[in-house]
């Protein structure tokens, strides 16, 4: 359902993903979810919240994953 949805990782680090990268991912989410690419005046509120949860839960499990061999690939790049 959501192949176009933007990979925030690999290769990018969890750390490398900007708050704006996060907010856009999860507006995309949200348009395919809804099946709208922008709300409508009465669905705003709403719209706007569930974006801002999964930015925050995006956030959140980005700033939790462990990427094995990391460190290696930063030093190497």
């Amino acid at each position: 359902m959501c192949r176009s949805i933007k990979t925030l990782r690999p290769p990018v680090q969890p750390e490398e993903a900007t708050e704006e990268e996060i907010r856009a991912a999860a507006l995309q989410y949200v348009r395919k979810v809804s099946g709208f690419r922008a709300s409508a005046a009465h669905n705003r509120e709403v719209f706007d919240r569930a974006v801002d949860a999964i930015a925050e839960a995006t956030a959140e499990l980005l700033e939790g994953l462990e990427v094995r061999g990391g460190a290696a690939r930063r030093a190497a790049g």
